[in-house]
């Protein structure tokens, strides 16, 4: 049962999933320059420790009222949107798809009229088909108490980067975001990234030390898997 508010007294009865609205207000305002990865922090703080671990969280880039009101995905993430999407499905929460989204909708939907979608294979659609595949594959990123949380990686560019690690039974993922319009490069402190890993893009192997830098471009991102 999903409930089209954010409030955690709707968990304690009657629903399983809430909206989670916050968490798209601040990724608005990180792209826009309005806010930097603090306020994320802001918002995965509260999201732990006022909901319950066994409560869905949805999140994700347009749905019915964004599209039609506010704008696209294109519109409204611009460059920043693979780095978005991303960080919704492979971040805590439930990650929603809107009606068009994997085909690439880039226009506004009327709301009380019928206008169809027009159906393509587009690069969105294949994104969304490998992070969903991560997802199912990889225990550490099931939703609500069947994954693991969140752990903050402090890295050295710490308003424009955010890096953390979910892990469960014998599943690790260590992810880095840029979340600014310039090139960053990293390095990261405390030992929970250590290990080797693979990224699960291209596949190819990289093992952490206390001393690995990561250049990551304007809203670009990394996965690595354990």
């Amino acid at each position: 049962m999903l409930a089209e508010w954010e409030s955690r007294d709707l968990h304690a009865e009657a629903f399983d999933m809430t909206y989670a609205w916050s968490w798209s207000e601040h990724m608005h305002k990180i792209v826009n320059g309005h806010a930097d990865v603090s306020a994320l922090f802001v918002y995965y703080s509260w999201n732990e420790s006022a909901f319950p671990a066994e409560a869905y969280r949805l999140v994700g880039v347009a749905n019915h009222d964004t599209n039609a009101w506010e704008g696209t995905m294109f519109e409204n993430y611009g460059a920043a949107l693979e780095a978005v999407i991303t960080l919704s499905v492979v971040g805590e929460g439930f990650p929603m798809i809107y009606n068009g989204q994997e085909a690439g909708n880039d226009k506004r939907l009327a709301f009380f009229e019928r206008d169809p979608i027009k159906w393509k294979k587009h690069p969105i659609g294949d994104l969304y088909q490998s992070l969903f595949a991560l997802k199912h594959s990889n225990e550490a990123l099931w939703n609500g108490q069947f994954g693991g949380r969140m752990v903050h990686v402090p890295n050295t560019a710490p308003k424009q980067v955010l890096s953390f690690v979910r892990a469960k039974g014998n599943d690790k993922v260590f992810a880095v975001f840029n979340l600014s319009k310039e090139p960053q490069t990293v390095n990261f402190k405390e030992p929970l990234f250590l290990g080797k890993y693979t990224d699960a893009f291209s596949k190819q192997a990289i093992e952490f030390t206390h001393t690995t830098e990561l250049t990551i471009p304007a809203w670009g991102f990394r996965v690595f898997v354990e």
